[in-house]
């Protein structure tokens, strides 16, 4: 924990852009999905990008080295869907534990390398904990608005799976990410609490929730404030947001956001707004003006990128940031 506080109060710190956006560049097929270990899998796994930590870890590795030679301070591990809901899709619940810690494990690997090689620029890796693709607040059937897809109870129990092998791992912190609905948040950040309280450990967490649309609330209601407050019962190293929306549409959340909360500050945004092809057009160069907007204005901490980012992108974004103080944080 002190390593990463240090850090935060010397300087913003820049985290990764997109694993999705990077792994489409290498078009892999159902067969590079697969690998030799699946090969006769009875269901389709093209798609389930957890898995290629273990069909294709070099991949991995390399998308993370590229995005800390972009400049990353921290980078996600490739876990955005490590949980046994998520992983229900392609009948591989048994696989959560061992695709989080080796997907852990080669993040770890890549920031100790970095980290050896400028120890005055420690790397860390965060645990990326995604949202499941259910909902414990919303009914997915108009029809039965009192019926849940999910209980809390189910969500704790695969979070607290997922949390257990991304500590194993060897993450520096965990990062409760692209939050929809703040009910499955509560119960990841439930299951940390008892992962922590079982085996008497302190890890750090962060919090970084989506505003869906122009409503500038979650996809289950919640307004920037409520979202807060949620969240805020637990010592939390950042809150933020990431997802949904660009850098432009973003900022006035993040600057209510920032005038609320005495944690720190993160954002990691799209490249824009998707076009007509679900494709993100916005350059680095652009991207970099709208951040650089959010640090004249003192709001962040933490600075990175979501959807349709890559490592130029990150590249931009880290020479901008090194320019500017991290957001004063009360009480650090």
């Amino acid at each position: 924990m002190s390593d990463i506080l240090e850090a935060l109060q010397n300087r913003i710190l820049v985290l990764d852009g997109a694993m999705g956006t990077m792994l489409q560049r290498y078009n892999f097929s159902e067969e590079n999905f697969r690998g030799e270990r699946f090969k006769n899998y009875p269901t389709s796994l093209k798609g389930n990008n957890d898995l290629l930590s273990l069909t294709q870890p070099q991949a991995i590795a390399d998308i993370h080295k590229l995005y800390f030679e972009a400049g990353a301070d921290i980078i996600e591990t490739n876990t955005f869907s490590g949980t046994t809901i998520a992983m229900a899709d392609y009948d591989m619940e048994d696989l959560v534990y061992e695709l989080n810690y080796e997907s852990a494990k080669i993040a770890k690997y890549v920031a100790t390398e970095f980290t050896n090689r400028n120890p005055k620029k420690p790397r860390f890796v965060a645990g990326s904990i995604g949202p499941t693709n259910k909902t414990a607040s919303m009914s997915p059937n108009v029809n039965k608005p009192e019926y849940r897809a999910i209980t809390f109870e189910e969500l704790r129990i695969a979070y607290k799976q997922q949390v257990e092998a991304l500590i194993d791992g060897g993450v520096d912190v965990l990062l409760v990410e692209t939050i929809f609905d703040t009910l499955n948040a509560k119960a990841a950040l439930f299951a940390i609490e008892e992962v922590k309280e079982e085996r008497q450990i302190d890890i750090p967490i962060m919090v970084s929730g989506t505003i869906t649309d122009a409503s500038g609330r979650t996809l289950s209601g919640q307004t920037v404030e409520a979202f807060l407050t949620s969240i805020s019962h637990i010592p939390l190293l950042s809150v933020g947001f990431n997802c949904a929306l660009g850098a432009e549409q973003l900022k006035p959340y993040l600057q209510r956001l920032s005038h609320e909360t005495e944690f720190h500050t993160s954002a990691h945004p799209n490249a824009g707004l998707p076009n007509a092809f679900g494709e993100y057009d916005q350059s680095p160069k652009e991207m970099q003006t709208l951040i650089e907007a959010y640090l004249k204005d003192d709001l962040i901490n933490i600075i990175g990128g979501c959807c349709g980012t890559n490592p130029e992108h990150i590249k931009a974004i880290a020479d901008v940031a090194q320019n500017y103080k991290p957001r004063l944080v009360v009480g650090v």
